[in-house]
């Protein structure tokens, strides 16, 4: 970044909030500048240059002195100090390798927005995408049984679906909002969630979130339910593991313990998930790094297709795919077995039928 590419006040402070995210900074220090920018997005560039002028940022509640000072460098021309500071320690590679599989993914299958425990509105999330390259965003908020992160309903969702469309009549033809749920995965392998209103949507992850120490037969045989599901698209994050404090969620200070995986056959679950065409997710966040190696080497031999996502609360956390495809390449998985390096047609007819379009079998 050079002096002449100052950037615009909002846009500096986005900036920050998304550099900060995607290094797992705490969320209060994140929605600082979020909102900060939310606060001076509707004022104007004339009323803005007033308050600075006359020293009366401050006077907006939610502007403090870090956020006012970014603002002012902006304003006056500069890269604010803290933007300059993180672009050289935050901005760089999250890990090296992967490259090239990063470059084939057209999008994202996992994330979550404030309407659950997501700390940012659908439109942030959608941004973000766009701006990280995206062709396409599922957005997969949880389902009503998980209370804990404000799954919703089944009006919530109709509700949410119809903010979907409003956004999409808004967007690019060269970007979709998908459609989609991350729905729990209940005791007896049913999805938490009317099958009419699922069936409506283009994606679904399904997830076990709750007795993820249940006994490893029976938790088994809940998974097997669950992949042979017709409406299961993506197996989420399957063994629920967390190798480190879970940081940079809105929440996280309650949920940031680290967990053990749960215990299952997973020979069995993913052989279910080849004969059912259900795609297991490599979820990208650094705390979950879910399947486990050797699991993932299991889900590689026995065919499966598979979904880098990153499971993203926050904005800058879309970023976590560089984890993902490391990951991804390091064990050998094979680009046209992910489901999110194709396009967003044959994405959405194989989730509605779990066939792979004839066009992208391989040989």
């Amino acid at each position: 970044m050079s002096e002449a590419a100052a950037p615009e006040p909002v846009d500096a402070l986005r900036r920050i909030a998304f550099l900060l995210e995607r290094s797992r900074a705490e969320t209060r220090r994140v929605e600082a500048y979020r909102k900060a920018a939310a606060i001076i997005l509707p004022l104007g560039e004339e009323e803005v240059r007033r308050r600075v002028t006359t020293g009366t940022l401050q006077e907006l509640a939610g502007i403090g002195p870090s956020t006012a000072a970014v603002i002012e460098q902006a304003v006056a021309g500069r890269i604010p100090d803290k933007l300059a500071e993180l672009e050289a320690d935050a901005a760089g590679p999250l890990v090296e390798g992967g490259e090239e599989m990063r470059a084939l993914l057209r999008g994202d299958l996992h994330t979550h927005s404030d309407w659950s425990d997501g700390g940012s509105p659908i439109e942030e999330m959608v941004a973000t995408a766009m701006e990280l390259g995206h062709d396409y965003l599922a957005l997969t908020d949880h389902s009503r049984g998980l209370r804990v992160a404000n799954g919703l309903s089944a009006d919530r969702l109709r509700r949410q679906l119809t903010v979907v469309d409003a956004i999409n009549t808004h967007l690019d033809h060269n970007f979709r909002l998908l459609k989609a749920i991350e729905v729990d995965i209940l005791d007896d392998g049913e999805l938490d969630q009317e099958r009419d209103l699922l069936a409506a949507l283009d994606l679904r992850v399904a997830s076990v979130h709750s007795k993820l120490q249940m006994e490893p037969a029976a938790m088994t045989r809940r998974m097997i339910a669950a992949v042979q599901d017709p409406l299961t698209s993506i197996l989420g994050h399957c063994t629920g593991r967390r190798l480190m404090p879970r940081q940079g969620d809105r929440g996280a200070r309650s949920g940031g313990r680290m967990r053990p995986p749960s215990r299952f056959d997973a020979r069995a679950v993913f052989e279910a998930c080849v004969e059912s065409g259900t795609a297991v997710e490599i979820n990208s966040r650094p705390e979950r790094q879910d399947p486990p190696g050797e699991l993932l080497e299991v889900a590689i031999e026995l065919g499966c297709l598979f979904a880098i996502s990153t499971d993203a609360h926050a904005p800058g956390q879309l970023d976590f795919l560089d984890l993902g495809c490391e990951r991804a390449v390091r064990y050998g998985v094979s680009p046209e077995r992910v489901v999110n390096t194709w396009a967003v047609d044959d994405l959405v007819a194989w989730a509605a039928s779990k066939e792979v379009p004839e066009h992208l079998r391989a040989s």
